[in-house]
């Protein structure tokens, strides 16, 4: 039965099957053709790999991150961080680099930052003579920081996943979503001084006052977020259900820029959205269900102890690994199929599975924008109108960036366990 769960989703993938369909006619075949299990299994299965209180969180982050982004949420935050920037070579795209990390903080999903960032800079950097190569490349990279600042759907669906702890994990990703940060601000820094750039307005106190207080609950929301779940008064679940709350307050009665239309799409999106990532949970679920009854999950492990690789060895196969997959495969489907095999691996290599947990989101992060089917460039091509031709070679830079904060995230554990440690 191994070789049919092997062959069978690669050949479905290859004939274009989405994914879910991929993993639910390979156990539909397994249980019908080779197991000795009933089929109602099945359906019973998928429903308890749903039947988890962490899961609302998914449906409550997006729906707030939505929100916010529409209600005047991310124009705020972009002028608040230009007025701490000031007059720094390529204050501009730092700006928009800033303004995505600070985003990053509230949506917990890359393509919701690359439209709501990318959609309020993406023309200020054109007009401001940047390339479109540049400018596209910088937005659509940027957006992968969101799977690393918390709150981040990939922890989340990674922790339940592999029964780590979420607030564990949103706190090992603060330290390498900055690393991030900091080397795609190296490649900016140096594309301002090759272009000659000399900056924006001056720093002022009197613009950084006036963009702090009109931007106050903007950024405050991250803040009461995050400060809420590290203090102990909330889990990250009902911390996504007080962001909903907050959200509406601050993008309906503070802003007054949503309206209840608004609220409502902002809902059926998240609803789309949400079941879209249910429906691959529940099959990813029956499937790794499967792989662990049938023996091929403790077989791997045991392959793995046999090999006794050293863990830089394990580390370096599985970010090979979980690069090409990116690639191909969306975030979501990825980590629920692939970290029930890997967790177990990690853990019989000797790697501690918070930062396992880390590495695997930060692969699967770039891949949101590597080609040919990073998703994050798709959302890059609609909202800025730019052809994959200018997307491809631009987003070429940073991911050579990513891939160095890779190898730092990667081999440097104490980048993700040290503020663990101190708290």
């Amino acid at each position: 039965m191994g070789w049919l769960m092997a062959l069978l989703p690669l050949a479905l993938l290859a004939a274009g099957f989405p994914i879910f369909l991929v993993l639910l006619a390979t156990v539909v075949a397994a249980l019908l053709f080779f197991a000795g299990v009933p089929a109602t299994a099945a359906h019973q299965v998928m429903f308890s790999s749903l039947d988890k209180y962490a899961l609302l969180a998914v449906p409550f982050f997006i729906f707030a991150g939505d929100l916010l982004g529409r209600g005047g949420v991310s124009a705020r935050l972009v002028r608040f961080v230009q007025a701490v920037i000031g007059r720094v070579r390529g204050s501009l795209p730092f700006t928009s680099l800033g303004s995505a990390v600070v985003f990053s903080a509230i949506s917990g999903s890359t393509a919701a930052t690359v439209a709501a960032v990318g959609g309020l800079t993406y023309k200020r950097l054109r007009d401001a003579g940047y390339s479109e190569k540049f400018s596209t490349g910088l937005l659509v990279a940027a957006g992968a920081i969101d799977n690393l600042i918390p709150p981040s759907i990939g922890f989340i669906l990674y922790g339940i996943a592999s029964d780590t702890s979420i607030v564990k994990l949103f706190t090992a990703g603060i330290v390498p979503g900055i690393v991030l940060a900091l080397l795609y601000s190296i490649y900016v820094y140096r594309h301002a001084l090759q272009r000659g750039d000399q900056g924006g307005p001056p720093f002022s106190a009197r613009e950084l006052l006036a963009a702090t207080r009109d931007g106050i609950w903007a950024i405050a929301a991250p803040v009461a977020v995050l400060g809420g779940i590290y203090a102990g008064v909330f889990s990250p679940t009902e911390a996504a259900a007080a962001a909903c709350v907050y959200a509406i307050v601050v993008a309906m009665v503070i802003y007054r820029e949503a309206s209840p239309r608004d609220v409502f799409d902002s809902a059926a999106r998240s609803m789309y959205l949400t079941a879209q990532v249910f429906v691959i949970l529940a099959c990813a679920g029956v499937y790794s269900w499967l792989l662990t009854v049938s023996g091929v999950g403790p077989a791997l492990v045991e392959t793995i102890r046999e090999l006794q690789l050293p863990p830089w060895a394990f580390l370096l196969a599985v970010n090979l690994l979980l690069l090409a997959v990116g690639m191909v495969l969306d975030t979501v489907s990825a980590i629920l199929v692939l970290t029930p095999l890997l967790e177990p691996l990690a853990k019989a290599a000797g790697i501690d599975p918070v930062h396992f947990g880390v590495v695997v989101i930060m692969n699967l992060s770039i891949g949101t924008f590597t080609p040919p089917f990073g998703i994050n460039i798709f959302v890059g091509q609609a909202v800025f109108k730019a052809p994959l031709s200018s997307i491809y070679p631009g987003v070429a830079p940073f991911i050579v960036a990513a891939l160095a904060a890779l190898a730092l995230v990667t081999y440097i554990p104490s980048l993700s366990l040290a503020i663990l440690r101190l708290i």
